[in-house]
């Protein structure tokens, strides 16, 4: 999913962190438009820190965690679960990277 979007990262990665949750920041979008474009095409995430979910700040959370204004309001949150396939984890970083593509061409 990162190779297919330059400049994205994992939040936090280098501290322990839930095994089927990651936090991924794509800087200079808006999550919430990230969300629509993702929805649109059956992958299904959440914006910033599940406590703030629905306002248009940064999380209290992401900012808790020093993770800066750039990333923070372009954060996702994507979840599996034990039965999620590898080849479905791998359709879903595709339509990401396109998405997150599509965003960035619409916005230069």
């Amino acid at each position: 999913m990162l190779a297919a979007a330059p400049g994205a990262r994992v939040n936090v990665a280098d501290e322990p962190r839930l095994w089927n949750t990651s936090s991924i920041g794509f800087p200079g979008l808006e999550a919430e438009a990230l969300l629509l474009l993702l929805s649109e095409r059956g992958v299904y995430c959440s914006a910033g820190a599940a406590c703030s979910s629905g306002s248009l700040e940064a999380s209290p959370v992401l900012q808790a965690m020093k993770i800066p204004n750039e990333y923070a309001h372009g954060t996702l949150r994507f979840s599996i679960s034990r039965e999620t396939t590898a080849a479905e984890v791998d359709g879903a970083a595709e339509i990401v990277g396109a998405c997150v593509g599509r965003l960035r061409q619409s916005w230069k």
